[in-house]
């Protein structure tokens, strides 16, 4: 696809965390969305959201001045949430703009997971930070989870409906982060020498249709994908068991808890207590046709 930018292309390289969540945040979760980015952007990451309410509004104000890359729904140069047009015209001067759509379009639902996965796919990692059962956010922590990148989630009161997303993922493997240390520690042995220049600007944003522009951690590979799913079925069946079916070593059970974690954020496997998982009922139904 055709990607439309504006603003500071170099920005499009290196080491990028998206930061996302609730538009209907709380204070605390907005001022953690900020601490976050702000720590982030002074240890030399770029922050990268989606320039909605709440949490991304957030993200982008405390690293405007570090770099900040706001992925949109709609044409580069359509206005949306209105509230947010001075945040995107300083973001379009002193950041980057990025949008799939051509110019003019007005978003709409149907645009905003295309979006999410931009945003995920230019990323090293996504944090979520107050995400309801059925945010959004979860739709791109999971296209970041087929993408190979990590997962990180702010954990939140059992009872703010607005955290019962970001407390699943935790439950379910993602990085339990309370800081941007959290972040920094998982990333920061992937890196290796990422070093952004003006000069590779045009190869960095040639790769975000694709999402590619990062190196990520390994998944295993289709093959492997099936292996793990054919060991699944509706009885429920221990994680445990499925480890030492696959394999003991550490890739295989970080395999293990991702390709779990993706067919649960994608309505596909429930968890029981005791370290059980099973398939559900549609799933398996569909997987005998």
């Amino acid at each position: 696809p055709l990607v439309c930018v504006k603003g500071r292309p170099e920005l499009s390289i290196g080491r990028i965390v998206a930061v996302v969540g609730a538009r209907q945040a709380s204070a605390l979760g907005q001022r953690m969305a900020a601490l976050i980015a702000r720590e982030l952007g002074s240890r030399g990451y770029v922050i990268t959201s989606g320039l909605a309410r709440g949490v991304d509004t957030s993200a982008h104000e405390a690293s405007l001045s570090s770099g900040t890359i706001a992925a949109l729904a709609g044409g580069i140069d359509v206005v949306y949430p209105p509230q947010n047009e001075a945040l995107m015209d300083q973001i379009g001067e002193t950041g980057l703009l990025v949008s799939e759509m051509p110019p003019g379009l007005k978003p709409s639902a149907r645009h905003f997971p295309r979006r999410n996965r931009l945003i995920s796919g230019m990323s090293l990692g996504v944090v979520i930070i107050e995400a309801a059962r059925r945010s959004g956010s979860l739709i791109t922590a999971r296209m970041a989870l087929e993408q190979g990148r990590e997962v990180f989630a702010v954990p939140g009161s059992p009872l703010d409906p607005r955290a019962e997303g970001a407390n699943r993922l935790i439950r379910d493997g993602a990085t339990l982060t309370r800081s941007a240390d959290d972040v920094i520690e998982v990333l920061e042995p992937m890196l290796g020498n990422i070093a952004a220049g003006p000069d590779d600007a045009s190869a960095g944003l040639a790769d975000f249709a694709e999402g590619a522009n990062q190196p990520a951690p390994v998944l295993p590979d289709e093959d492997a994908r099936a292996s793990i799913t054919a060991l699944l079925s509706v009885s429920p069946t221990s994680i445990d068991d499925i480890i030492r079916q696959s394999g003991s070593d550490a890739a295989t059970v970080a395999g293990v808890a991702g390709v779990l974690l993706e067919l649960e954020l994608a309505g596909r496997l429930v968890r029981q207590s005791g370290q059980l998982v099973a398939l559900t009922p549609q799933d398996e139904a569909t997987r005998s046709q």
